[in-house]
């Protein structure tokens, strides 16, 4: 039988906005490399895979075009999307267990799908020099998290700087071998970001859920709040409420189901 193709624009109410994350159930796993593939082939930032263990239970892994990664925000909000919307999931709560990040819930309440994810406390970051030299634009600060540092933060001076900016992602390559976040104070949300990854075939990532692990952190101990909006100001936009809870980041948003269809036996 052919394997049902989810596209969901995650982290937004509207048609043409958000993260369009790939969401292929599947019966039991297939092998690593098909997965690879698969995720090449569909081209988004992420596809997401998700296998049934137990009641509300689901197994989770995530691939960028390049690579699997060990958190992603919005391929999970989508798939616990495509559950309720598209497979007939009635539960309130779905957990989904995942290889790197340990057990992630996703609730759905009356305005969207609340995600918990683990927060990923900041530490203070040296900004490298060819970095710098690409961006082009002046660090107020910046940081990494203490765990999993695949990705680091670079905050600059006001969001009309964060609109600003040009990236050049082969330099931006060359130059680090993570993922980079640039953030600023909001002038309508209390925090705005750009998310670029070209080292994981993602130059620049519409609306990044893992990376508001370490967001708001970083942003709750600069604004003295524990509940903030959050904004990312990609071509394609979108916006999420965090609430950070200890240990944990309780990440809000909705998604848009913008196509059904199918893979063909033969490729999965």
């Amino acid at each position: 039988m052919a394997s049902p193709l989810y596209i969901v624009n995650a982290f937004t109410r509207t048609t043409f906005g958000g993260n369009p994350a790939a969401v292929m159930p599947l019966a039991s796993w297939l092998p690593d490399d098909t997965l690879q593939a698969l995720a090449a082939q569909h081209n988004l930032s992420e596809t997401a895979f998700v296998v049934p263990s137990a009641p509300g239970r689901y197994e989770l892994r995530w691939f960028t075009p390049g690579a699997e990664v060990e958190l992603c925000g919005h391929a999970t909000l989508a798939s616990a999307h495509v559950l309720r919307e598209h497979l007939g999931y009635a539960g309130d709560e779905v957990t989904f267990h995942t290889r790197f990040s340990g057990d992630l819930m996703a609730r759905f309440v009356a305005d969207g799908i609340q995600l918990d994810f683990p927060s990923l406390p900041p530490e203070d970051h040296v900004p490298e020099p060819d970095l710098l030299a690409t961006l082009q634009v002046p660090i107020v600060a910046a940081a990494i998290p203490k765990e999993h540092p695949w990705k680091a933060l670079y905050e600059v001076e006001s969001e009309s700087v964060l609109r600003g900016l040009v990236p050049d992602f082969p330099a931006i390559a060359a130059a680090v071998d993570h993922a980079v976040v640039v953030t600023a104070r909001g002038e309508r949300h209390d925090f705005v970001s750009r998310f670029f990854a070209p080292n994981l075939r993602v130059n620049e990532d519409p609306v990044t859920g893992s990376a508001h692990c370490l967001l708001t952190p970083y942003w709750a101990a600069k604004l003295g709040r524990e509940r903030l909006s959050a904004a990312q100001l990609s071509e394609r936009g979108g916006e999420l409420t965090c609430t950070l809870t200890g240990s944990r980041v309780q990440l809000l948003g909705q998604c848009v189901t913008y196509s059904v269809g199918d893979v063909m036996p033969s490729l999965a």
